[in-house]
């Protein structure tokens, strides 16, 4: 399995800063040793989530999938123009599950997984600010009594599932919502909630 890589704006933080902002980002390798379940069906995912949520650069989307990768919950809000710390990341995602879906902390083992869906700008090679999002997942996840799942990233090139060399050009940080999918016949439906704290249902969609 190989990366690239690619510098980051975003982590470009000075001295001590720099030192403890690193110590909580996950390397590539790391992530991919990690036993991240694999999707079994990442551009459906994708697909509802940006239908969904519509996000935009600097827009992230955690999302938790049942046992059948059915939606049950998803939530978005948009990253502040601040260093990236897989700690502050892990503290807005917690917040945000927190808001849409009880923790399953009980549980001995996980059943559900939260996935992370981030738009940003560049390419889909991985940076640190994508290492800083990936810590902070993981952390929120044990946390939540989740496991923890596939961290995509939205670019203009397209989607991509990092750690699995997965990925498809529509939809992409330009997309406009509906150009590239359609409801299915028989859509599998789950009542969903959202960050609104609405219930809603979701129709699971097809890319073209």
């Amino acid at each position: 399995m190989t990366f690239g890589f690619a510098s980051s704006a975003a982590t470009s933080i000075n001295g001590s800063a720099n030192s403890a902002g690193l110590a909580r980002m996950l390397e590539p390798a790391e992530w991919a040793a990690a036993g991240i379940p694999l999707l079994r069906n990442p551009r459906d995912v994708v697909s509802g989530l940006h239908t969904r949520h519509r996000p935009t650069p600097s827009t992230a989307v955690v999302a938790v999938l049942d046992q059948e990768e059915r939606l049950a919950a998803s939530a978005s809000f948009t990253r502040r123009a601040a260093p990236a710390d897989g700690w502050e990341f892990r503290n807005a995602l917690l917040a945000q599950l927190r808001r849409v879906i009880p923790h399953d902390l009980r549980r001995r083992t996980p059943v559900r997984t939260a996935v992370l869906l981030y738009c940003r700008e560049g390419d889909e090679r991985w940076t640190e600010e994508d290492g800083a999002w990936m810590w902070g997942l993981r952390d929120a996840c044990t946390l939540h009594g989740l496991r923890c799942g596939a961290y995509i990233t939205l670019t203009r090139g397209g989607w991509q599932v990092l750690g699995e060399g997965r990925g498809g050009r529509r939809p992409h940080s330009e997309s406009r919502p509906g150009d590239f999918g359609d409801e299915v016949k028989d859509p599998a439906v789950l009542p969903l909630r959202t960050a609104s704290g609405a219930a809603e249902v979701l129709r699971r969609t097809a890319a073209r």
